[in-house]
């Protein structure tokens, strides 16, 4: 009996260590990964009237431009000194069009510094990631 009462200690031991060691290494990691900074800057460019506006969108909230609605979810600055990349993902609806399949006309990625690598094609509008900040 006393061996029976060893083991089930050992076990839970065991399966508390784990618990602990999972937490441990969760918290390391996470204090690893970036944080999002709070607000992104964005410029839009009115193609028809040549018109550029700059504006400024909380991460999480949607913000309407003319006939665009605009969401950033997450906005990074990388953590080199020489040149930061300034990366945010950003979905834009065009509230002109009716047709549900097509739901955002932007849904990806997009860089400050290169905004060619995922562009953001539009008849009326160009909407370009200037910088994030908290």
């Amino acid at each position: 009996m006393l061996l029976k009462k060893n083991i089930k200690a050992g076990k839970v031991n065991f399966l508390l260590v784990t618990v602990l060691s999972i937490l441990l290494i969760n918290n390391i990691h996470a204090e690893s990964l970036p944080k999002s900074e709070k607000t992104a800057e964005l410029s839009v460019l009115d193609k028809v009237s040549s018109k550029n506006t700059n504006i400024k969108i909380k991460v999480g909230e949607e913000f309407s431009f003319q006939n665009l609605n605009i969401k950033i979810l997450k906005c990074y600055n990388s953590e080199f000194d020489d040149d930061p990349e300034v990366t945010a993902y950003m979905q834009v609806k065009d509230t002109t069009i009716n047709n549900n399949d097509s739901v955002f006309v932007f849904n990806d990625w997009t860089f400050a510094s290169s905004p060619s690598i995922r562009p953001f094609d539009h008849p009326v509008y160009d909407v370009w990631l200037k910088k994030c900040y908290s």
